[in-house]
């Protein structure tokens, strides 16, 4: 067999870690000491890059959802005048058909990232993204096709793309973070989901203020027409169309990472790629350059020594039968169902809300202060609430824990609710906004941000991004419930002239049931901080013994490392 030769791969945001290993012939044990390489590696910049260029797709993902809420209430001024709103079946299919898309694209993209590599889906799901966005900035109604089929068109599949982003962010960042703080990594590139929030509140406020003129020549938002409903029109293909923006950034990024390398140890099994692939990552190129004789030699050795499973469907249901593995998918994904039931319930509807508690009309006297207040009102909800709760999760998740944050956040929750709901007719307008600004700092302070991670950690590798598909995928139907069957019902009740959500208080209260019964299924999952992902989906026990015998062989092996590099150059 010829020598190994040492490797590149990688870019700026993903390395190759390896080579210091290439001398141990046994797969089991050199896996062993790659994977501790990866779980021990200092902080550094390479990890911040990782965070960067996964946590920007997140930015995308945010920013795409939640100016949906935006984006039905101009498309009701545009396309329903003399109403200035479209009707509820319409706006509530608007805000469905990106969560439908998302469950497709969660569970499709999940499991292909088990069969076919992180590396292979991960961008592709991107440019679904970039693509539908830019469609529906561009989408035009015409006398055969309506403006609204138009655009739940594009965000079904702008929702697969955005799907697909949820498992491959997560276990990729997992599986390339260092134990000590990869909560705070998968916390980060989570925390993202904050900011692009925030950034669609802004672009609203800077839009709306750019067509001031024209918005205010409308008293009403049912008697903006000519030329205030051509501002508003422009207004939302601006909002829509700058989504599009970030994820052109990040895409050459995500095209040109190298593998992970526990994906190629265990599931390909190629040690010399996995090997050189770490070294990669952490040098910022594309791939390690393994020598080709020497892989082939030592894949086939792999297949025959490797200890870890093998990923099959049949390995895949035996896996799951078992009662443990059972109830931990169980866990995460009913946990992360449960609360999207509220959370999108809520956030998808902002604009909404504002209305209903009399925020964004109570003394607006045209259109422009109208969308003014709507925008400033989503700010306040976003950098009040939301942005700050995402990042004390990510100071806390690895010192507190996952799990006291997960029954932290669902607990508080549910009293929150239990108060708007069953006091809503005696709080002011501003009493409830601030309310609302606590619940959005405790969803994301809370299980918003450990639904995600948990489900990054938990499962092996062969079936961890299936895994995670799956659990992602509850809870879009947990939102798909949310949006779909519960937040309507705000508007039993309702006649014409009279209050249009008297229903609005019990919506709140059945919010808070939905909260309660999230702190039930916390029970389910296992603390995981500082715990690496094989401790964790029990690969193999780190007993004491054996931690102390994997000290030693690593600090042997970095002794000889610089002999066994000599080696290698000769």
């Amino acid at each position: 067999m010829s020598t190994p030769q040492k490797t590149a791969g990688g870019n700026n945001a993903y390395h190759n870690f390896y080579n210091d290993f290439l001398h141990i012939k046994d797969p089991n044990e050199r896996r062993r000491l790659a994977l501790a390489e990866v779980d021990r590696a200092p902080f550094g910049w390479y990890h911040v890059r990782a965070v960067a260029v996964a946590g920007v797709g997140f930015f995308t993902d945010s920013y795409d959802i939640f100016t949906v809420s935006l984006l039905t209430l101009m498309l009701g001024i545009v396309y329903y005048p003399g109403e200035g709103k479209m009707p509820t079946t319409s706006d509530t299919a608007i805000k469905l058909a990106t969560s439908a898309g998302t469950v497709i694209g969660q569970v499709g993209f999940g499991a292909a990232a088990d069969v076919f590599g992180r590396k292979s889906m991960y961008g592709l799901e991107l440019l679904f993204i970039i693509f539908a966005t830019l469609a529906q900035a561009l989408a035009s109604g015409s006398p055969s096709i309506n403006i609204i089929g138009i655009i739940i068109f594009w965000r079904v599949l702008m929702g697969v793309g955005i799907g697909g982003d949820y498992p491959l962010s997560s276990i990729i960042t997992s599986e390339f973070a260092t134990t000590k703080w990869r909560g705070a990594m998968m916390g980060a590139v989570f925390a993202m989901q904050g900011l692009g929030q925030l950034a669609a509140a802004f672009v609203m406020l800077f839009v709306t203020l750019g067509f001031k003129k024209s918005l205010e020549a409308a008293p009403t938002l049912a008697s903006c027409t000519g030329d205030c409903a051509v501002a508003v029109d422009k207004m939302w293909r601006t909002v829509i169309g700058v989504g599009a923006v970030p994820g052109c950034i990040a895409l050459y990024y995500r095209l040109t990472i190298p593998e992970t390398p526990r994906y190629t140890f265990d599931v390909k099994r190629d040690v010399e790629q996995a090997s050189d692939d770490i070294e990669a990552f952490k040098t910022g190129k594309p791939k390690g350059q393994p020598d080709e004789t020497a892989r082939i030699v030592a894949k086939q050795e792999a297949e025959k020594e490797m200890e870890i499973p093998k990923a099959s469907w049949g390995d895949f249901f035996r896996h799951y039968s078992k009662r443990k593995n059972a109830m931990l998918l169980a866990g995460t994904a009913l946990s992360w169902c449960f609360l999207d039931i509220a959370y999108y319930g809520v956030s998808l509807n902002n604009a909404t809300i504002l209305n209903v508690i009399g925020y964004s009309t109570t003394g607006a006297k045209n259109t422009y202060e109208i969308l003014y207040n709507t925008a400033v009102g989503n700010l306040i909800i976003v950098l009040a609430g939301a942005v700050p709760g995402y990042w004390v999760t990510v100071f806390t998740v690895d010192t507190v824990g996952r799990k006291p944050i997960q029954f932290m956040g669902f607990g508080i929750l549910t009293i929150l609710f239990v108060v708007m709901g069953f006091a809503y007719k005696h709080l002011s307008p501003h009493a409830l906004l601030a309310i609302f600004v606590l619940a959005q700092f405790f969803f994301n302070f809370g299980p918003n941000a450990t639904t995600f991670i948990v489900p990054g950690e938990v499962f092996p590798t062969r079936y961890r991004s299936t895994s995670h598909g799956l659990s992602a995928a509850m809870g879009k139907i947990g939102s798909i419930i949310g949006q779909g069957a519960i937040a309507p019902l705000r508007t039993r009740g309702a006649v014409k002239g009279g209050n249009p959500n008297p229903w609005m208080n019990h919506v709140l209260e059945i919010y808070a049931l939905f909260m309660l019964l999230g702190v039930g299924t916390t029970f389910l999952i296992p603390e995981t901080k500082r715990k690496t992902l094989e401790e964790l989906s029990g690969e193999f026990d780190m007993s004491g013994e054996e931690e102390a015998q994997r000290d030693t062989t690593v600090t042997e092996n970095k002794t000889e490392a610089p002999t066994s590099s000599a080696a290698v150059s000769a």
